[in-house]
């Protein structure tokens, strides 16, 4: 499960699980008490219970916690703690693609950040047609579904709720991009194709879900480092 709330990855791991002390800012204990400013960098809990998770949400609702880069949380029962955060939000389906070209990568600018096309689910839709629909939508590109990537999750809110969108994405094939332009009903600016080193330097003006998915793909297809860390085992 790749989580990230308010854009801050949140890594799930089990207690038994290696991990190396040494790579984290700061290692905190089930009980240690911390406030939001102690929150720096890659942090590191062990042994975290739901009470703490109920209590770091509350946080994170209240603080934007700027300096934070990722927070990797330890814990005895991986799915329990998993199912008790979904329950806190309400759950929406979204699928995109990473569309690709002679070796070029589709980016487009949207609300002031470099993202990746992608979009709502219909209620029922198939979840690789509704990728496929959506791309096009927003890219006015003729396409063919590829490999599946990473899913991710993200906290949003809607009208009062506390959202979790959990987003499928595909490798896309560009067959016809003759006509493409944005959709500007979605508020997009621009479409844009880049190398794989353009690519890169924008995900730095991205979201970190979206530099998770461009770097999956470009480190397996040669065109990128492989990224640091931030995914979890198991969904």
């Amino acid at each position: 499960m790749n989580l990230f709330i308010n854009d801050i990855p949140l890594v799930i791991k089990k207690l038994s699980e290696k991990v190396y002390k040494h790579k984290y800012d700061l290692v905190l204990g089930p009980e240690q008490e911390f406030t939001s400013k102690d929150l720096v960098g890659d942090v590191l809990v062990r042994d975290v219970t739901t009470a703490f998770l109920d209590r770091l949400l509350r946080l994170m609702e209240v603080k934007k916690l700027k300096k934070l880069k990722s927070l990797t949380m330890l814990v005895r029962k991986k799915t329990v703690l998993i199912q008790h955060l979904k329950d806190q939000f309400k759950i929406a389906k979204a699928a995109g693609g990473l569309v690709v070209k002679n070796g070029q990568v589709l980016m487009i600018y949207r609300l002031g950040k470099w993202d990746l096309p992608k979009g709502k689910l219909k209620s029922d839709e198939d979840t690789v047609l509704g990728a496929l629909r959506e791309v096009e939508e927003e890219t006015n590109i003729k396409l063919a579904i590829g490999e599946e990537l990473p899913s991710t999750w993200h906290s949003y809110a809607y009208k009062g709720n506390k959202m979790l969108k959990k987003t499928s994405w595909y490798v896309m094939q560009c067959l016809d991009d003759s006509v493409m332009k944005p959709q500007a009903e979605e508020y997009i600016e621009e479409v844009r194709w880049m190398t794989p080193q353009e690519a890169l330097a924008k995900l730095d003006d991205s979201y970190a879900s979206i530099a998770l998915v461009m770097r999956h793909y470009l480190s397996k297809a040669g065109g990128g480092k492989p990224s640091k860390e931030t995914t979890t085992a198991g969904k």
